[in-house]
C-alpha cells in the first residue's frame, strides 16, 4: 500500500524525489514534507525490529550533561511535575528527570525495555502513544528523542500530544534534519534513509507546518551538529561503529570540545551558523500548547 496524500497537511500534490528512487521518497508541494510513500506491513515492521534493532547500553557523561541542560529549560513549565518520554528506550533520560524530582512516565514497544523501566519504578505503557491512557492535560512536558522519524501517522501523534499536555505545557523533540549538509552531500547514501525503520524526514519548514497546524506556539527550532561517524558509515557500510557508542569519532570530538574552552566556543558558533541556515544534522524543537 502507498500514501496518496501528504501525511502532514493532506495535500494530494506529492511528487517522487528523483535522487531517491529505491527508497520511494516523495515530497509535498505545499508543506515540503518528505516521507516514504510505501506503507510498511506489520510483518515488515516486526521482522525489522526483531532482527535489526538493538539496545544501546552506552550513556556518555556528556549526554547526561545535555539532559540536564534540556531539563533546565523545562523548569519554568513545571506545575504538575509530570513528564512523559515517548519511545524512552531503557530510560536514561527518565533516570535524570527523576533525579531532578519529575514524576516520570514512558512508552516503549519491547518487553525488555518495558521491564527495565518498570523495575526502576517508572509508569510505562506499551506500544505507540495513546491519549486514552492518560487524563487530558496531565503532563507539563512531553519529550521524544529520535522517535518521530519512525512514525508515518504524525497528525495522530501530534493530536495525542496536544490532548495530554496541559495548557502552557511543552513538547520537546529531536529528529534527523532532511535539510542537513550531510544529506545534501551524501544523497541516497545518507544512512538515515532506511525503510522500514525511518518513514518520515523532517525539515525546519515541515515540522513547523505540522505543529503550527495544531495551534502550537514555537519556542525554538535548532539544527545543530555534523556527525562524523554518520558520514563515515554512510560512505563505507563496513564500518561498524555506532554514533552512540563511546569509542567513536563523534564522542572523541565531543570530549575535546568539553575540555577545551576555545573548541566549545567554536562549537557554539558553528551550531548558531548551522541553525541560521537550517542545515545541521540534528533537528531540535520545542513547542508550547497555548
Amino acid at each position: 500500500m502507498f500514501h496518496t496524500s501528504c501525511i502532514v497537511c493532506n495535500n494530494t500534490s506529492i511528487s517522487p524525489l528523483a535522487d531517491y528512487p529505491k527508497n520511494k521518497l516523495v515530497q509535498c508541494s505545499q508543506c515540503g514534507f518528505v516521507f516514504c510513500s510505501q506503507i510498511p506491513t506489520l510483518e515488515e515492521l516486526n521482522h525489522h525490529y526483531s532482527t535489526s534493532y538493538s539496545r544501546n547500553d552506552f550513556l556518555s557523561p556528556i549526554t547526561v550533561k545535555r539532559y540536564h541542560e534540556i531539563l533546565d529549560t523545562f523548569e519554568p513549565f513545571r506545575k504538575t511535575g509530570n513528564l512523559l518520554d515517548i519511545g524512552c528506550g531503557i530510560g536514561y533520560f527518565l533516570d535524570v528527570a527523576k533525579e531532578r524530582g519529575w514524576k516520570v512516565y514512558g512508552t516503549e514497544y519491547t518487553q525488555e525495555a518495558l521491564k527495565i523501566n518498570r523495575d526502576k519504578g517508572f509508569t510505562m505503557h506499551e506500544g505507540k502513544l495513546n491519549a486514552e491512557n492518560y487524563t487530558p492535560g496531565f503532563f507539563d512536558i512531553v519529550t521524544s528523542f529520535e522517535v518521530i522519524e519512525h512514525i508515518n501517522n504524525p497528525q495522530e501523534d501530534v493530536a495525542n500530544i496536544k490532548t495530554i499536555l496541559r495548557s502552557g505545557g511543552a513538547f520537546y523533540a529531536t529528529t534527523p534534519n532532511f535539510n542537513s549538509l550531510s544529506r545534501y552531500y551524501l544523497k541516497e547514501k545518507w544512512n538515515v534513509i532506511c525503510y522500514p525503520e525511518h518513514l518520515s524526514y523532517y525539515s525546519p519548514k515541515s515540522i513547523h507546518y505540522l505543529f503550527n497546524s495544531f495551534g502550537f506556539k514555537k519556542m525554538f527550532i535548532q539544527t545543530t551538529g555534523i556527525s562524523i561517524t554518520r558520514l563515515k558509515k554512510s560512505l563505507d557500510s563496513t564500518i561498524t561503529e555506532s554514533h552512540v557508542q563511546g569509542n567513536t569519532s563523534d564522542e572523541s570530538l565531543r570530549e575535546q570540545m568539553e575540555s577545551k574552552w576555545y573548541l566549545g566556543l567554536a562549537k557554539r558558533i558553528l551550531n548558531s551558523t548551522l541553525t541560521f541556515f537550517g542545515v545541521g544534522d540534528s533537528l531540535k524543537i520545542m513547542y508550547l500548547k497555548p
